[in-house]
């Protein structure tokens, strides 16, 4: 059970790591009138794990706050990996 939740874990940083990315270079390239990061992608990437990281990329970078889609959707989704994260944890 260890195993998992440090897998849980591991996959949790690394996503997040990953979504924050995509969302700073999404304000980036939306500031520069660029090529963008698709909404669907920036989604994907919170629901698998990524979603600590969407939450603090919208608060770091003020980037897609104004979207529903986004700022009800992310919160929700880092509710269900955290208890999903605490269920695991607490079978130890």
């Amino acid at each position: 059970m260890r195993t998992l939740l440090y897998a849980m874990l591991g996959i949790v940083f690394g996503m997040s790591l990953v979504t924050l990315t995509l969302f700073g270079v999404d304000k980036h390239k939306a500031q520069t009138r660029h090529w963008r990061v698709p909404e669907a992608t920036l989604l994907l990437a919170a629901l698998f794990g990524g979603s600590f990281g969407g939450l603090l990329g919208m608060l770091v970078f003020h980037h897609k706050t104004q979207k529903p889609k986004f700022y009800i959707t992310i919160p929700l989704l880092l509710l269900v990996q955290a208890a999903l994260v605490g269920l695991v944890a607490t079978q130890i």
